[in-house]
């Protein structure tokens, strides 16, 4: 059976949270989250502390991280996020949010499209030079509540963009919640069968009420990387829109589960995961 990869994202849950998260918490559920088994943990960022003043410490926490087999990724929005992640030897892979909405792009950058291309070709490049992987989030690629125009072709042609630079992994994001199952299986469908050497992910934001549907249609569509943070936590705070939560861990776990694939998580460390994460959020499990 065809392996599932599945990352926690724990930067995604904390990056909104509105009362500073203290960096001793943070070291030790990321920590815990280290134990679990989950291949990669989306840990941190090197943003300005400005835009995300939730992660500033995240070169604080990095030095405190007790490394497992594990994968660390770090978000970065330019090079210079890039320049300072690539010091770690830490991190394999660094995460660039490449929106397909010229207006999300200029919220989450602060940069048009034509000047995201030329970034991510820059980190690209840094990337090669440090041996890292870069990871591009294709943010809004199932819409988006603007009104800019979108269609599964405009996610396929950006990707093709993307890809001659050297890109090999992408994660095709959902950032406000407005995935469907049909707009899931023509998105994943076309790009597999257009790029079939290519590894796409899913990272859905979700109601827990329409979880379950985007999990069915992205494995349908032969989608076998997920991102997910426990309890739902989560959303983007810089899409000026509602915070909507990220896929839950435990639904996407359930659902894996009914279609027969093993996760092969150590239960006690997610269970001991669960229950930090319910109280650092203050959220009931």
């Amino acid at each position: 059976m065809q392996m599932i990869k599945l990352t926690e994202c724990p930067r995604d849950a904390m990056q909104g949270w509105n009362t500073f998260i203290p960096t001793q918490t943070k070291v030790d559920y990321i920590n815990k989250l280290l134990e679990v088994g989950f291949d990669t943990i989306d840990f941190g960022s090197f943003v300005s502390p400005k835009a995300i003043p939730q992660l500033a410490d995240t070169k604080e926490v990095i030095g405190q991280l007790k490394m497992s087999s594990s994968k660390l990724l770090a978000i970065i929005a330019n090079a210079r996020g890039a320049e300072d992640a690539v010091q770690y030897d830490e991190i394999t892979y660094l995460g660039f949010p490449f929106s397909i909405s010229e207006t999300f792009q200029q919220l989450n950058t602060n940069s048009s499209i034509a000047e995201s291309l030329s970034r991510v070709e820059a980190i690209q490049q840094l990337c090669v030079q440090h041996k890292k992987q870069l990871l591009v989030y294709i943010s809004m690629g199932f819409g988006n509540p603007y009104g800019d125009a979108y269609n599964a072709d405009i996610a396929i042609h950006w990707v093709d963009q993307l890809q001659k630079m050297g890109i090999q992994i992408f994660a095709m994001s959902d950032t406000v919640g407005v995935s469907e199952p049909h707009n899931i299986e023509a998105v994943f469908s076309s790009l597999t069968a257009a790029f079939p050497d290519l590894d796409f992910g899913a990272h859905f934001h979700s109601t827990k009420e329409s979880a379950g549907e985007k999990i069915e249609a992205a494995l349908k569509s032969r989608c076998f990387r997920y991102d997910s943070a426990l309890g739902g936590i989560g959303g983007c705070p810089m899409a000026q829109n509602e915070l909507v939560g990220n896929l839950a861990t435990e639904k996407l776990l359930e659902v894996l589960a009914s279609h027969g694939y093993e996760a092969g998580l150590n239960q006690v460390a997610l269970l001991e995961a669960q229950a930090m994460a319910s109280s650092i959020f203050h959220q009931s499990s």
